[in-house]
């Protein structure tokens, strides 16, 4: 997708705006050193700050990646800075910089050990999911039938994280676990990356009820640029998103919403060779039972897809008549009170 052109009252505005993707990836499927022409076309993006996926499956898997984001701000620290206050998500914009926050999506590694949920706080993770899809030790995942809900570990969890500042992550939880997990928690919680389960019913994404509790405990709520906003084989377009971002601020109120786009600052481009790697990765997460239904698409967002894409989502709520100071939330001020809330302001 190339850069669109903008009203200059949008480009203002967005300049001067906190913009947060609360769940996102710099680059798209690089693993090395990104070069300077892929780091030059993120740093144009204008985004502050991102919520960064570095749990992988094992626990030796996230220390690699965790040294990866550590040799990326070390190669890059005129580009790049590990967020680990909130704070930090202003000086990440003062000196126009894009700030890294440390998440966790994968569970295994804490369930097995607990402790390791402090042993990362140290290390800088203070974003962590309770679940993926699936049933882990502290809950059922979106994906489980039983939709059993939180465990009694799940709420020692919620409590651990409480105490050490870290935010809870439910956007993969199931509708029961998500619930139980708003309650439990003494903090607001977070919902990263999902949809309103009111415009289409998926799994991925939350009902009414449930986004209205978390609005009420003071929480986040960030859609997703992802297919599982409409039903397959639909390819989702910028109207599906906004239609899902005004879905929720109609639910949770204009102070709990924002944009968790599951995808990359950088973009897609849809080579032969990612065609194959995206067919690749759907089949092995169906393998692993891991797989959403709806997963026949490829996971982004057409007329999204490029730096600029923050932007467009702020011209596009302009044209739907949403004020200044709404549109300014939902890029990124609500997640950093809130983030502040959980973690503390200083």
């Amino acid at each position: 997708m190339g850069r669109e052109q903008f009203p200059s009252d949008i480009t203002e505005s967005y300049r001067d705006s906190v913009v947060i993707d609360t769940l996102c990836a710099p680059f798209a499927g690089a693993d090395d050193m990104p070069d300077n022409s892929v780091v030059e076309t993120v740093r144009s993006s204008g985004v502050t700050a991102i919520n960064f996926t570095i749990s992988a499956p094992t626990f030796d898997g996230t220390i690699e990646n965790l040294a990866y984001i550590d040799a990326l701000v070390e190669h890059w620290p005129d580009v790049f800075i590990v967020v680990r206050k909130q704070t930090d998500i202003g000086l990440a914009k003062r000196e126009g910089k894009i700030g890294i926050m440390l998440g966790f999506q994968y569970t295994q590694f804490l369930e097995s050990d607990r402790s390791r949920i402090e042993l990362f706080r140290k290390l800088g993770v203070r974003i962590m999911q309770l679940t993926y899809n699936n049933r882990s030790i502290f809950g059922d995942g979106c994906l489980e039938p039983g939709n059993a809900g939180l465990s009694k570990a799940g709420i020692d969890a919620i409590h651990r994280m409480n105490e050490l500042g870290v935010a809870v992550d439910l956007s993969h939880s199931g509708y029961r676990t998500t619930s139980e997990a708003i309650a439990a928690s003494k903090k607001p919680v977070l919902i990263t990356h999902s949809g309103c389960a009111s415009i289409y019913a998926h799994p991925r994404s939350k009902p009414d009820d449930v986004m209205k509790a978390l609005a009420d405990k003071g929480g986040y709520f960030g859609v997703y640029l992802m297919p599982y906003l409409v039903a397959s084989p639909t390819v989702p377009t910028r109207e599906h998103v906004i239609n899902h971002v005004l879905g929720a601020i109609n639910i949770c109120g204009a102070d709990h919403v924002g944009i968790g786009s599951d995808g990359s600052i950088q973009g897609v481009s849809l080579t032969p060779e990612q065609k194959k790697s995206f067919d690749e990765d759907i089949a092995r997460r169906k393998k692993l039972g891991i797989g959403a239904p709806g997963e026949d698409r490829y996971p982004y967002v057409p007329d999204l897809n490029g730096p600029d894409y923050m932007e467009v989502i702020a011209a596009e709520l302009k044209k739907r008549g949403q004020p200044s100071a709404v549109i300014e939330k939902v890029l990124g001020t609500n997640f950093q009170r809130i983030i502040g809330e959980i973690w503390g302001t200083a």
